[in-house]
């Protein structure tokens, strides 16, 4: 009986969280990572931390966001960053969204930083690898 609450827990968690990860996704965020950080710290529950290609990339992701979001009736509590382009975080609470540059990101290593987070892959993580074409699809 357990097993099934915590499946049910899982899943409804992972449908909460994928409403942030559509929005990031929208807009093409590249490298997207979310971390379960609940245990970890008392700032949120989730971190979603992913990239834009360029600092006006940065900003048009985090803009939709907040627009995609606020149609859902859900507006962040704060967001800074957003003029520079460089990292912006938008915090709703329970879920705080990191949008860096990419070469800012790799700086703060905010993955290795919270190595001990396990990662969550949700639905819409998921359509969208099986979405992806071939030749979209760049390997070093």
């Amino acid at each position: 009986m357990t097993v099934k609450k915590t499946q049910k827990a899982k899943q409804s968690t992972n449908k909460s969280i994928d409403l942030y990860v559509k929005a990031v996704l929208e807009k093409k965020a590249a490298d997207v990572v979310v971390l379960d950080v609940r245990g970890l710290t008392s700032v949120a529950d989730f971190f979603i931390v992913c990239s834009g290609r360029s600092n006006r990339q940065v900003a048009a992701i985090a803009d939709f966001v907040e627009r995609y979001l606020k149609k859902t009736g859900i507006k962040p509590l704060s967001v800074e960053g957003k003029n520079e382009g460089l990292w912006v975080l938008l915090d709703y609470g329970d879920v705080i969204i990191h949008v860096f540059y990419e070469t800012v990101r790799k700086f703060y290593d905010l993955e290795g930083l919270w190595s001990d987070a396990k990662r969550i892959v949700t639905d819409g993580m998921m359509e969208k690898t099986n979405n992806i074409k071939e030749s979209e699809v760049y390997v070093e």
